[in-house]
């Protein structure tokens, strides 16, 4: 049952009024043990740089410890507080998310709840979410259906733990030893809650599926691949090293076999952000929770040891990429290798602390750089390259005449799109 979270929307600094309505809301939402405050530089970016059609939320409903109480409890909150936003703007058509770390998580909880299956075109629809909007001007009809009543465009996470967090790929602040990795697992329930337990893959009965792999399918609990697979466009940032808490392969949903040296170079304009690759959707019937996967959980929570927790999460790890591979995603790799101090990788990434972690102020205008053109011609022109370019295919920048030199640092462009 969805829990009810009070959120003064009205007061909040990130909600418009007045003339220049908003039509696209994007929900900021931060991570473990973090607050709204964390979006303090992101917010003012994007602020200046999408304009006035965008409505940009900072979440606050699950600040600080109230990131312990389990993925779920906390995107059903987060859930409750974007309906508040959208009940409050009459104007808004369209939805996308920006999540940092576990907040990619929540935010993945959240869009099952506010899912809507199926939309009819004067902007109804059969659940009860889509009447928020009832006096908007939405028309948006679509097989993927709705979030929140809107339609969904981007679902961008940054170094968020898609795959959990067990062994030294995925916390590589454990540096793969196997002591710590056996100790970490009864410690976890202190450090981070109910959460701690989920995103170690520790969490129910030996012959249940653990929460994350449930939610790289639809089942009873939500419809999570469809929810997801209602956004255009999904995006991941990872952190291809340096990250001590969120390791490159669960950030950027890949199998060991699948990674490879990244590229040392920045891409032309935008610091530390190395290399951007479409992936497909890959069919697949689906994860599974095999009989021999219930015998290593319980394994794994009766009498942990190297051997089973590795033998359990690599068969949960497969399962979940099955899963989540069901929908096509671009993936960012970010790499802050060549700074001084390195290790601080997890807040570069979204620029914490403004003064002390604005090295990823590149990956922030990677995320938000966007193009407005009010043709369709134009869009199609800008948003060429990037496609060509995350399939592998080469591409030559536009030359440098007059009217594009101001652009040339703008090649690879944002995600966001306006319509």
């Amino acid at each position: 049952m969805s829990t009810t979270t009070e959120v003064n929307v009205g007061s909040s600094r990130n909600i418009a009024n007045g003339k220049d309505e908003p039509d696209h809301l994007l929900v900021l939402v931060h991570g473990y043990l973090a607050s709204a405050s964390d979006w303090i530089y992101v917010e003012a970016e994007l602020k200046k740089r999408l304009g006035k059609k965008f409505l940009i939320y900072a979440s606050s409903s699950n600040a600080y410890t109230k990131t312990f109480a389990g993925i779920d409890g906390a995107g059903k909150r987060l859930a409750d507080e974007v309906m508040q936003v959208v009940r409050k703007n009459d104007s808004l058509k369209k939805i996308s998310f920006l999540a940092h770390s576990l907040g990619g998580l929540f935010a993945r909880y959240a869009v099952s709840v506010l899912y809507t299956p199926h939309c009819i075109s004067n902007g109804k629809s059969d659940d009860p979410t889509s009447s928020v909007v009832a006096n908007s001007q939405t028309t948006y009809s679509s097989r993927r259906g709705m979030i929140a009543g809107l339609e969904p465009v981007n679902f961008i996470t940054l170094a968020s733990p898609h795959l959990g967090v067990r062994g030294k790929k995925q916390l590589p602040l454990l540096f793969g030893i196997s002591i710590l990795e056996k100790l970490i697992l009864p410690l976890a329930p202190i450090i981070s809650g109910r959460s701690g337990i989920q995103m170690f893959l520790n969490d129910g009965k030996p012959n249940k599926p653990p929460l994350l792999l449930r939610m790289a399918s639809d089942c009873e609990d939500g419809k999570f691949i469809s929810s997801l697979g209602a956004f255009e466009h999904r995006i991941v940032y990872a952190n291809v090293s340096y990250d001590q808490l969120v390791g490159w392969r669960t950030s950027s949903i890949r199998r060991e076999s699948e990674l490879s040296n990244p590229p040392r170079q920045s891409l032309d304009g935008y610091k530390h952000v190395v290399s951007v690759e479409y992936c497909p959707p890959v069919a697949s019937d689906g994860p599974h929770f095999p009989p021999e996967a219930a015998k290593a959980k319980k394994a794994a929570q009766n009498a942990p040891s190297a051997q089973n927790t590795l033998e359990y999460h690599e068969i949960m790890e497969e399962e979940m990429i099955r899963g989540l591979q069901q929908l096509g995603w671009k993936k960012v790799d970010v790499s802050f290798h060549s700074l001084f101090w390195p290790f601080f990788a997890h807040n570069n990434i979204h620029v914490k602390i403004e003064w002390l972690h604005n090295a990823g102020a590149g990956v922030v205008a990677h995320v938000a750089d966007l193009k407005q053109e009010s043709s369709s011609s134009s869009s199609i022109h800008c948003f060429q390259p990037v496609a060509m370019y995350a399939c592998g295919v080469e591409t030559t920048p536009p030359p440098k005449t007059k009217q594009n030199k101001k652009q040339k640092k703008k090649f690879i462009v944002g995600y966001f799109v306006v319509c």
